[in-house]
């Protein structure tokens, strides 16, 4: 009996010592490091309208950049801009050269089984912007799934993806960014650009007569905050600060701002 005792003794240190080393593990925040550097780290890639870009005297400036820098200040850190290329912004979320991707991330299993998401901060889909001739000659986004028709979007977005499932039949172009991308369709290099709806709406409401908006969309992208997998308090600590923004009617302000308005075009590149 105390040989028995005694081994279920070290078997609940054992259990015990293995179950300490898992708190501390899920102790480690990107919080803590946070608040013991006073910064906040945000990765994003400047150029997608209106979320972030680049002012022409060199500022970060969008929906998402206002949030981010009230978020900072609601931490009281100081937020540091972070731009990166789309394609290589997990693994710097990853990798810590930032603490949280703020940059229009649409949720996806895939991206979901890299990095941690918070709640659902902001819902979209995908349209399509085509030059005039085409505009003119289909009745609807369907008619582009035509091998005669040369569409092109952004690598490594979502745009990307919708454009390979719901036109199979096209040709497909991608491109580094979504500037050089929509650029083909305005200079009439190719037939229809594949984007997500703020910035297809805002581009062609900016270069009418050079592209024309097809603004049905035909996906359903809720965007997110992606951080670590792992990060139980700060996945608590951005869900409970999307409720208060929302509630507190920050998030409406900043939103009407960048959606709603136009005043910011002029300043940026």
């Amino acid at each position: 009996m105390k040989l028995g005792f005694k081994k279920a003794l070290a078997g609940l240190a054992l259990a015990g010592s293995v179950l300490g080393s898992t708190v501390a593990n899920a102790a480690d925040s990107a919080i803590d490091n946070i608040l013991s550097t006073g910064e906040l780290k945000v990765c994003f890639e400047a150029g997608y309208i209106p979320f972030e870009m680049k002012t022409k005297d060199g500022r970060f400036i969008g929906f998402d950049i206002d949030v981010s820098k009230h978020m900072a200040r609601a931490m009281g850190v100081k937020f540091v801009p972070v731009n990166t290329a789309w394609d290589g912004i997990i693994p710097a979320l990853q990798t810590g050269k930032c603490d949280i991707i703020n940059g229009g991330m649409g949720i996806t299993p895939e991206r979901n089984l890299k990095v941690l998401f918070a709640d659902t901060y902001l819902e979209m889909g995908q349209t399509v912007l085509v030059t005039p001739e085409v505009a003119a000659e289909i009745t609807d986004y369907r008619d582009l799934n035509d091998p005669k028709y040369n569409l092109v979007s952004q690598i490594g977005t979502t745009g990307a993806i919708a454009a390979k499932k719901y036109f199979p039949n096209a040709q497909l172009n991608l491109f580094e960014t979504s500037a050089d991308s929509v650029l083909q369709v305005k200079n009439g290099k190719a037939d229809a650009f594949v984007y997500d709806l703020p910035y297809n709406a805002m581009y062609a409401a900016q270069n009418k007569g050079g592209v024309v908006h097809l603004d049905e969309a035909f996906t359903y992208e809720p965007l997110g905050w992606a951080i670590r997998q792992d990060d139980v308090n700060f996945l608590n600590f951005l869900n409970n600060y999307l409720v208060q923004i929302k509630k507190d009617g920050t998030y409406d302000r900043i939103y009407d701002k960048w959606f709603n308005s136009d005043a910011w075009v002029d300043s940026i590149q």
